[in-house]
């Protein structure tokens, strides 16, 4: 987003206050004149004197305060929190120094402080798509995935800024563990812009790091190579995809000259001219698999100061729009599981016993080729879709019903297991109901809660399934013993075989809200069947969900994934 210069506003008035202020001297509207000047040409430290003079002079114009601001950001000086801070306690009204505060901020790696600025410019001006963006970039960086996904949202319907929106989305879907959904939205912002870079290398990197489809990830790196204006880590991304192609060349015959594999070729274009030296990129360490470079930020571009217009009388041409210079950086490799997700049951408790029993980022900053001759036609971009998933599927062991053991004996290495779980001591624990169910096992409460500290305290999901089978084995009408049995099968990997459990919950109890929950994110992360996801969470809500956040949750995929 290019700053904008803010329109006169009752001219007349304005002229006559500034000429009182002034003392009918043109002091400060000269300083302000030919710091815009200095700012229009690039000379930073020029306009920062005149800005700083104008501000002096008209100590109470906020306009000079946060054109003050805008100069110190571009030169690199730190005292331009200062300036925006003055010019707000001038005018709290003045919404571009509010923006232009949050936007160093962020630069600064403040995410929290600027977070809340560009909160409070959404709040006052909810229709200007660069406030969300930059809001989305904050809560992203803060970890706050839900939220910044709202936040990009909020851009698209807006339709504006729809590659930048598409690609924060894949940035927090990458966060949230869900490299196949951020695939589909960074290939929605190549889509919305062909020649938007930093979605087709997030693209390209998804394909090669998180999918492990070699040959889409090189195709889309070729397609990154062509775009114009040459992005500054070319000669990087280039010795990835020459590694990548002969690695695949090892495993793939070439193709015959009758056949050729399509291939992205750059047009005739004009170069422009060089732009400034790059901070050098690391090299990428020489392995058979080249490692791809992490997802870039590149929610709107770039954040540069917004500056407001200097109260003067002067008959000039519309002032041309000032544009920052570039930055970028990366963003770390996701930790954050799905949002929405359900809880296992707790195991229940024998009748006799007293109590019962889961950046930032920061910007990237395409610098715009300088005005040429002949306008180039950006490189067409080849988009290679996602291969399909394979699920494997659970090799059940369907026991029969175990025969009726010693429950005297077995119920003191119960009572043992039961003090150590109340300990946390879950690898005593599960010994203690292992021991209990093999004295007697048919003993449901000592099956299902070796079950239970297997899959949810240590992650050991072979004995947490074989005992969940077995206490199926004992009451089969378990609704609790199937739930998280399914719940099970799905932290395992067989989500295919996690829904068929579910499925049966709901042939016997179709109001059991949680299988519909479950169900429905099984739908939404896993099988990529927003039809069927978007039926069960229908489901949930008409059922009345007990978390009003999971509720919030689920409106909020709805609305991003209409019907």
């Amino acid at each position: 987003m290019s700053a904008k210069i803010i329109p006169f506003r009752c001219g007349v008035l304005l002229v006559a206050l500034l000429l009182a202020a002034a003392g009918c001297t043109p002091a400060g509207p000269r300083a302000l004149l030919k710091g815009k000047k200095y700012l229009d040409q690039g000379d930073n430290a020029a306009a920062v004197a005149q800005f700083k003079t104008a501000a002096e002079l008209l100590v109470t114009n906020a306009a000079a305060w946060n054109y003050l601001g805008v100069a110190r950001q571009r030169a690199g000086q730190p005292e331009a929190v200062n300036a925006y801070k003055r010019a707000l306690e001038v005018d709290r009204d003045l919404l571009e120094a509010r923006l232009n505060l949050g936007m160093l901020y962020l630069e600064q790696n403040q995410a929290e402080l600027a977070k809340t600025e560009f909160t409070a410019y959404t709040l006052r001006r909810p229709n200007d798509a660069a406030g969300w963006l930059k809001l989305g970039a904050a809560q992203l960086k803060l970890g706050e995935i839900i939220p910044a996904e709202r936040s990009f949202s909020s851009v698209l319907t807006l339709k504006t800024s729809e590659a930048e929106a598409y690609n924060g989305l894949g940035l927090a879907r990458i966060q949230r563990g869900n490299a196949r959904d951020a695939a589909q939205f960074f290939a929605a912002a190549v889509k919305s812009r062909s020649d938007y870079a930093p979605a087709v290398l997030n693209l390209a990197a998804v394909d090669q790091q998180y999918l492990h489809d070699n040959k889409a990830a090189l195709e889309n790196y070729r397609a990154y190579l062509v775009l114009t204006p040459r992005p500054a880590n070319w000669d990087e991304v280039k010795a990835i995809a020459d590694s990548l192609e002969q690695t695949l060349a090892t495993v793939v015959p070439p193709p015959t000259p009758a056949v050729k594999p399509i291939s992205v070729t750059a047009a005739a274009v004009v170069e422009p001219k060089p732009q400034p030296k790059p901070v050098p990129s690391p090299t990428p360490h020489p392995t058979p698999t080249p490692t791809p470079p992490k997802p870039v930020v590149a929610e709107a571009p770039p954040p540069q100061p917004i500056s407001t217009p200097p109260p003067m009388v002067v008959q000039v041409a519309p002032d041309p729009q000032i544009v920052s210079l570039p930055a970028s950086t990366m963003l770390p490799k996701p930790t954050t599981p799905p949002a929405v997700e359900p809880k296992p049951v707790p195991p229940p408790s024998p009748t006799y016993f007293a109590s019962g029993i889961t950046p930032l980022p920061g910007t990237v900053i395409e610098t715009p080729p300088k005005p040429a001759f002949v306008e180039p036609k950006p490189a067409p971009v080849v988009i290679i879709p996602p291969a399909p998933v394979n699920f494997p599927r659970y090799n059940y062991l369907s026991p029969a019903r175990p025969a009726v053991g010693d429950r005297r004996v077995a119920n003191v290495a119960f009572t043992q297991a039961r003090r150590a779980e109340q300990d946390e001591k879950w690898g005593v624990a599960l010994q203690g109901y292992q021991k209990a169910s093999s004295l007697d096992p048919s003993w449901f409460e000592a099956q299902y809660n070796a079950g239970v500290i297997a899959a949810f305290r240590l992650r050991s999901y072979p004995i947490a399934l074989a005992s969940y089978e077995t206490a199926l084995a004992i009451q089969p009408g378990s609704v609790d013993a199937r739930y998280n049995f399914a719940l099970a099968l799905k932290a395992a990997g067989y989500a295919a075989d996690a829904t068929d459990e579910l499925k049966k919950i709901l042939a016997d109890h179709p109001a059991e809200t949680r299988a519909h929950l479950a169900l429905a994110n099984l739908c939404a992360q896993a099988l990529h069947d927003p039809a069927q996801a978007r039926l069960h969470y229908q489901k949930v809500l008409e059922l009345g969900p007990a978390d009003p956040q999971t509720a919030a949750d689920i409106r909020f995929w709805l609305a991003a994934n209409p019907g």
